[in-house]
């Protein structure tokens, strides 16, 4: 095995002195160097292999060369699919970067802690939040701090940074579907109680989307899951007991729409002949359900991308022009949905 390269070695080899190669690899600022003498000393460690100690690095450069990720919910960890897709995104970019990623979930109860915990006791330099809340001040606290903070969805703070889904436009398509099919009444399970960003919009821009179509979506027309495929199936039996002319039913994610199928199957209904099911998130294994899932497509590992790149642009101070991006959505047609009985 050869010897360890040094950062005497790498400053030898661009000619210059180890100074200058501990300033440009910790990207100090301290001292103006011209570009040409920064890219010749990322060549020098690039051909030799060289890696800073990041140790001597946080210590050097007063940071943890971590991110933090928090979710609003720990429980989701156990059931859902989408978070470990946002986290491959986030990933992919933070090695690029030579940062680590610390997930974290907030209490269900009030979220209160985990923000104190990372930031003041310096766990990590920025934070990406999936799902917010709007009723969590700490999180607007952190954000009128001006703290390196990305959400992964939006609680519509002025000052936000934010990368979010086209909720609206998404859903808008899978009701037209449902519609031109011939459904009238449509229910709705939604993959969390109410109090998250994602399902209150969700909730809205259905309603705003039947709303077009002279159609409501009243109270008694949804039931609140909980993350979990079996919370999706509790929740679709409670529906359909108290709702059982309801021909189609949009769940808040795939996940739930697991349930929603079960849940259905248990009651003596056929997907979709009895029930048309449309879910949300597109998840590697929506095709392959039985029947296979239509459903709402969104890119969860360029949110995770996104969302990363634009933290880490704040970590290093660069001015970003667009505080928030919006990704767009695709209504992928599979074979869950199809015309009510008595109307093909």
């Amino acid at each position: 095995m050869g010897e360890k390269v040094t950062s005497h070695d790498v400053a030898r080899r661009a000619g210059v002195s180890r100074t200058t190669v501990s300033m440009v690899l910790n990207r100090s600022d301290a001292v103006i160097l011209s570009a040409e003498t920064r890219e010749r000393v990322f060549e020098a460690a690039r051909e030799l292999g060289y890696k800073p100690n990041s140790v001597a690095r946080m210590l050097a450069r007063g940071n943890t060369e971590t991110i933090g990720l928090v979710i609003s919910d720990p429980s989701i960890l156990r059931s859902d699919a989408f978070v470990p897709q946002l986290l491959y995104g986030i990933s992919e970019v933070n090695r690029e970067h030579g940062y680590h990623v610390l997930l974290e979930g907030l209490e269900a109860s009030s979220g209160r802690g985990t923000y104190e915990s990372l930031v003041e006791a310096r766990r990590i330099d920025g934070l990406v939040v999936l799902n917010p809340r709007t009723d969590d001040p700490e999180l607007k606290a952190l954000i009128d701090r001006e703290f390196p903070v990305v959400l992964a969805g939006t609680i519509r703070h002025p000052q936000e940074y934010s990368v979010n889904f086209s909720t609206s436009g998404g859903i808008a398509q899978a009701v037209e579907l449902l519609i031109s099919l011939g459904h009238t009444r449509i229910g709705m399970v939604t993959f969390s109680p109410r109090g998250l960003v994602a399902t209150d919009v969700r909730i809205a821009s259905l309603r705003k989307a039947l709303a077009t179509h002279g159609m409501t979506l009243d109270d008694a027309d949804i039931e609140a899951g909980n993350f979990s495929s079996e919370s999706g199936y509790s929740a679709t039996s409670t529906l359909l007991a108290r709702r059982p002319d309801l021909t189609a039913i949009f769940a808040g994610n795939d996940t739930i729409a697991i349930g929603v199928i079960s849940a259905a199957n248990a009651l003596g209904l056929t997907v979709p002949e009895d029930l048309s099911v449309v879910g949300f998130d597109n998840l590697p294994f929506s095709g392959y359900l039985m029947p296979p899932l239509t459903t709402i497509h969104v890119d969860a590992v360029a949110q995770g991308n996104r969302a990363a790149n634009m933290l880490i642009r704040l970590l290093k101070g660069e001015t970003i022009e667009q505080r928030r991006i919006t990704v767009p959505t695709e209504l992928i047609v599979r074979k869950s949905c199809a015309p009510p009985r008595g109307k093909t």
